[in-house]
């Protein structure tokens, strides 16, 4: 891995009641819960990112409530669609 460098203010550990290693960690684990949910990262690599493994941090996003599921608005909809019909007419759901 490369080191990336961050300046951070003196106090900052302190302030939000963390070590100096505790801080680095959770920055880590922000920044790739963030950006998986933005659909920067898989699953893996953010997990690699924030130093733990593929469940552990598929864990850590169900307890900061980041969906491991990134549809679009449009694929939902299609989604709830093809179901809709599917209830409607099981025939017509099982042709797709």
């Amino acid at each position: 891995m490369k080191p990336l460098v961050l300046n951070l203010p003196d106090d900052l550990p302190a302030s939000v009641a963390l070590t100096p290693g505790e801080l680095e960690s959770q920055v880590r684990l922000m920044a790739a819960l963030k950006m998986f949910e933005l659909g920067k990262l898989s699953s893996g690599k953010a997990a690699e990112l924030a130093g733990l493994s593929k469940p552990a941090f598929l864990e850590a996003c169900g307890l900061y409530r980041v969906s491991i599921f990134n549809y679009t608005d449009e694929e939902v909809a299609r989604e709830l669609e093809h179901d809709s019909q599917a209830l409607r007419d099981p025939a017509a759901g099982s042709a797709a």
